[in-house]
């Protein structure tokens, strides 16, 4: 008996060893000299300035690269000049061709500014959250599989939109007022918001509730209230006419092609800086809970206060983003892990690099799904599920992985 009660000590003072362990590690890593710091910086810098590269290279991209000319023209200058230009057939060639490249250059500035403009800064905002509440669930449930779209919190989000939008489309078809169309509009966040809490406070209570539940089996549980937050969806897509089917599909495909002007990128873009700050506020505690509950509580940081903020600006974020331009996946999975290899695992400098990376992918990601097949579009959503597939199958069979998740 003696012998059994000391084997049991020494496993739980092993246990408390490797926590400690782990702890001290993560510690050593986040000061870990000169000169390790000094790299780490050098290379967040890189990744600012090839983010800020993307971020202004992309838009002149596409079906039709665009001149660098076309954003410094301007359209009310092309209408006076054109105005005093002679008629193309009796104007000589030179002016004749001026014309023209005006025109031309005068077209291009009207897709760039109302087109391409705000169309990549919905995908850099989107992908920049997408990225972050990837980094926090890869934290919070200890699993580097954790991510959005696999723990079926953007499947959640995208239930709670398909139902406002049908429950939308019969209000306005009913013939509702004036205003109908703009609380579609707020319904189809506030739904989607609802729908993504839910599904996060699920996970939480089932990883409350069965305390010996190890990461793995949660994100298992995440997965099947994906699939049934799916086959709703379907039921929804059954019963909905062939127009209203159609637009779902396309949705629920993940695209950024309905995005034309500025005020839902507006909206993205405040909510999802605001939800960053906070987000960036928790770095001390994510790095604490990414060794452990009992770890992280024995450092003074308040488990179910600090889960129960997090969830809730995660989940408006990822409702957010899917409200606007679907459930897309994969870019919390894929660039939280390369930023670790870039910057490290404090999340003091994780947090941002994830971000920056989010949103310079999913514009790259959306600027070649607009290319590849036009004058056609491919749902950037199916592109970035064509690379995080095998992303995701080669993380499950490494061992950290499987370490993880047991």
């Amino acid at each position: 008996m003696r012998r059994r009660a000391g084997l049991l000590s020494a496993e739980a003072g092993a246990g408390w060893v490797g926590n400690v362990a782990l702890l001290a590690q993560i510690h050593a890593r986040a000061t870990s000299g000169a000169p390790a710091a000094m790299a780490r910086s050098v290379r967040l810098f890189v990744l600012v300035a090839g983010a800020l590269l993307i971020a202004a290279a992309t838009p002149f991209l596409g079906p039709e690269t665009l001149s660098v000319r076309a954003p410094f023209t301007a359209l009310a200058q092309h209408g006076a000049d054109a105005a005093r230009l002679p008629p193309a057939e009796h104007a000589p060639d030179g002016v004749a061709a001026d014309g023209l490249a005006t025109e031309v250059l005068a077209r291009q500035a009207e897709v760039f500014w109302k087109l391409r403009v705000p169309r990549c800064t919905m995908a850099f905002c989107a992908g920049a959250a997408l990225a972050l509440c990837g980094a926090a669930f890869q934290a919070m449930f200890r699993n580097p599989l954790a991510e959005p779209y696999t723990l079926g919190v953007a499947s959640g989000a995208a239930l709670g939109a398909a139902v406002a939008v049908h429950a939308a489309e019969r209000w306005i078809a009913a013939g509702a007022g004036p205003g109908a169309e703009w609380a579609g509009g707020s319904l189809v966040s506030a739904a989607a918001f609802v729908g993504a809490a839910a599904i996060m406070l699920a996970l939480l209570g089932i990883g409350r509730t069965q305390r010996g539940l190890a990461p793995g089996m949660l994100l298992l549980c995440g997965v099947a209230l994906s699939f049934c937050c799916s086959s709703v969806i379907l039921l929804l897509q059954y019963l909905g006419d062939p127009a209203s089917n159609f637009r779902l599909l396309r949705w629920v495909m993940g695209q950024l092609d309905s995005v034309c002007g500025w005020s839902d990128v507006l909206a993205v873009a405040g909510v999802s800086a605001a939800g960053a700050v906070f987000v960036f506020s928790f770095a001390r505690e994510l790095n604490l809970l990414s060794t452990g509950d009992e770890l992280a509580a024995s450092r003074g940081v308040e488990l179910l206060r600090v889960r129960q903020r997090l969830v809730l600006v995660v989940s408006l974020l990822v409702g957010m983003v899917v409200a606007q331009c679907g459930p897309i996946g994969f870019v919390g999975l894929i660039v939280p892990h390369c930023a670790r290899l870039l910057i490290g695992h404090d999340h003091r400098l994780l947090l941002p690099a994830a971000a920056l990376g989010g949103g310079a992918f999913l514009t790259v990601c959306d600027t070649a799904a607009r290319s590849f097949l036009a004058p056609a579009e491919l749902p950037v959503g199916i592109l970035t599920a064509l690379l995080g597939g095998p992303f995701f199958l080669s993380l499950l069979l490494s061992r950290r992985a499987t370490r993880w998740a047991s």
